[in-house]
């Protein structure tokens, strides 16, 4: 088809078909408006396509129409290059002149001058072409129609390697060629090594990767070379020091940036993938840092949680000041008052001395009256005392609830209900009990040190008495001592007026061993240790399995480990003469080969040696590492105890 005719077809059909957005055609009857991308003309799979014949048109205004349509389409899973026959060559004449003559004359061009409006709209034609080859390239049916059409194989190499991504338009379209190469590399096979250097895409993306300060052009040429590397085909293309490599471990310290750490750890695991590159990195001088990197990488991503279990026993405590309730016994006062008294009078006031009313409480008649006869019968010779009938009956007059009762049963219980033993105010035993004539003081608790020591001095040590007495505190021994300095010494005996500072969290609770351990005791330090307070187990552990990249630096980590502690697992070399048993050496094998053998396994010697040293320098950091997944736990425990068998 000639440009005369496609523009001449453009042109009746632009007479009753619009092409821009935005216009209405003029009826008398109103239609709805339908977005030009999707009409018929556009999208029909015939060879007079509206936007095939734009392309080829030659017309710039019609050509920068029909891209700027496919640019939006090409973003569509429907669309497919294949419908519209034509259509993969027609984008293909603008990114070949481009790369055959475009570039280089652009570049010239730039160098202190805006190019001329031919050669910009040209190169705007070649970089939205090339951005919708590689935009349909991700769907599956136009990524095997581009890996199979002629001219891509051909347009991406002389684009790699004759264009220099050193201004702006290079760089965009480069990007936009690797990205294409990555879209069909998947099963790609490359030429061997010794093919012709143009015929090979892995030298110029490794030194973009190696080279370029543009991070989407890093990405993508590591991407793609992680692509075409994995392929078991290609590995011949492998170097030890390629740029690529050397990029990928410059760029594994970014872990905020994970886009770029991902392209790095996969590159690192790809070129680790091939065992002759596995010793090879055992020698590289960047070797140990990256290991601990990868390591570092594991320990920044790894998700823990804390949990915390008590495995101790209950604890059992009581306070170290303890209340004390007592029945109330009779003192000296109101015994010699009651005895003086005449039956029945003393029995009443005995009664109202001795108990208190109470609903529910109850005493047998035996206790009742062994308790009114313990207190009289020493003075039944001043007074008489009363039956014990008698002082049953007394009860009822004394406390009007109270009242004898015989409970049936087998035995009968005789009792007196309705009264109880008055019990005597709480007493507090503390510190501040008096222990004078060897703890025989019948002095009550007091409230404070000074008390105490007041009631010892002027109960205990006449002031006025000049001559010398001894200590009868508790179990002291001293010998005597004049009444003065006997004052100092008691103050030995006697507790602190303010309690000693406490520390945080620390109560005024005691621990006792077991629960129905009896406290107080009259020697607490023959008490058992009571169990610890606080016995709770405390650790980390993983709440999630480790994202993908660092399942990635964890194999990197694992085949680094495996290459350094190969030998140490590896059997004796069998052969069919010396079944096993090495250094026998036969007169008939070459001696250059020898030597080529003996070198090659001295390097893997180093190699291991050095990989081993590096173990043993992360196993610390190896300790923290904690993943979910028990097998994959498993590699780092195996890694860990192969350190520790290393320092010894």
């Amino acid at each position: 088809m000639s440009t005369a005719y496609a523009a001449s077809t453009i042109q009746r059909a632009g007479s009753t078909v619009p092409h821009r957005s935005g216009y209405t055609p003029q009826a008398t009857q109103p239609r709805a408006t339908v977005t030009d991308d999707y009409e018929r003309w556009y999208t029909e799979g015939t060879p007079n396509n509206r936007m095939l014949l734009a392309l080829r048109s030659g017309i710039d205004s019609e050509i920068s129409w029909a891209l700027d349509r496919l640019t939006r389409l090409c973003n569509n899973e429907q669309f497919v290059l294949r419908a519209i026959p034509g259509l993969t060559d027609a984008l293909f004449e603008w990114p070949v002149w481009y790369v055959e003559v475009g570039a280089a004359i652009c570049a010239r061009a730039t160098t202190l001058f805006a190019l001329p409006q031919e050669w910009e709209r040209k190169r705007k034609h070649a970089l939205e072409s090339i951005l919708i080859l590689r935009n349909s390239a991700v769907n599956e049916p136009n990524a095997q129609e581009l890996s199979e059409h002629r001219r891509t194989r051909s347009l991406i190499l002389l684009a790699l390697h004759g264009i220099k991504p050193d201004c702006d338009a290079n760089t965009e379209f480069v990007l936009y060629i690797i990205e294409l190469l990555q879209s069909i590399s998947a099963g790609l096979s490359l030429p061997p090594p010794d093919a012709p250097a143009l015929a090979i895409p892995v030298q110029p993306l490794q030194e973009i990767a190696g080279t370029s300060s543009n991070r989407a052009l890093i990405l993508a040429a590591m991407n793609t070379l992680n692509l075409l590397l994995s392929n078991p085909a290609n590995v011949a293309h492998m170097t030890e020091e390629s740029p690529a490599l050397e990029a990928s471990l410059t760029y594994l310290p970014l872990f905020v940036d994970k886009p770029l750490l991902d392209a790095s750890v996969n590159y690192l695991y790809t070129h680790l993938s091939h065992p002759a590159m596995t010793k090879a990195f055992l020698l590289h001088p960047k070797m140990p840092a990256t290991l601990r990197l990868l390591v570092s990488l594991l320990l920044s991503e790894q998700a823990e949680e804390t949990v915390s279990l008590d495995i101790g026993e209950p604890v059992h405590t009581v306070p170290s000041s303890f209340t004390t309730v007592r029945d109330h016994e009779l003192s000296k006062e109101e015994l010699d008052k009651l005895v003086s008294m005449p039956e029945p009078q003393r029995c009443y006031e005995w009664m109202r001395t001795m108990f208190v009313a109470k609903a529910d409480g109850e005493l047998t008649q035996v206790e009742f009256w062994n308790l009114y006869k313990d207190v009289f019968a020493p003075h039944a010779a001043q007074h008489p005392m009363l039956a014990a009938s008698d002082v049953i009956k007394n009860v009822s007059m004394v406390f009007s609830p109270a009242q004898a009762m015989v409970i049936p049963g087998n035995p009968q219980r005789f009792i007196v209900h309705g009264v109880d033993r008055r019990k005597e105010r709480s007493v507090v035993e503390q510190q501040f009990a008096c222990l004078w004539n060897h703890s025989q003081c019948t002095a009550q608790t007091f409230g404070s040190t000074a008390e105490l020591f007041e009631h010892i001095v002027h109960q205990h040590i006449d002031p006025q008495d000049g001559s010398e007495a001894a200590c009868s505190w508790a179990t002291c021994s001293h010998e005597p001592l004049p009444k003065a300095p006997l004052r100092g010494h008691v103050l030995t005996h006697l507790p602190d007026s303010q309690s000693p500072p406490k520390a945080l969290g620390q109560t005024d609770n005691v621990s006792l061993p077991y629960e129905s351990h009896p406290h107080p005791i009259p020697n607490p330090t023959s008490r058992p240790p009571p169990p610890p307070r606080s016995a709770k187990l405390t650790y980390s552990r993983p709440v999630s399995d480790p994202p993908s990249t660092s399942l990635t630096a964890l194999l990197c980590i694992r085949v680094l480990f495996r290459a350094s502690f190969a030998s140490s697992d590896a059997a004796p070399r069998a052969d069919d003469d010396h079944f096993g048993f090495p250094g026998i050496v036969e007169e008939t094998e070459d001696t250059e080969g020898l030597l080529a053998r003996a070198a090659g396994n001295e390097r893997e010697r180093e190699g291991e040696r050095r990989g081993r040293k590096a173990f043993i320098g992360i196993r610390r950091m190896l300790e923290n590492v904690r993943i979910k997944d028990e097998a994959l736990m498993g590699w780092i425990t195996e890694m860990v105890d192969a350190g520790i068998t290393g320092t010894t």
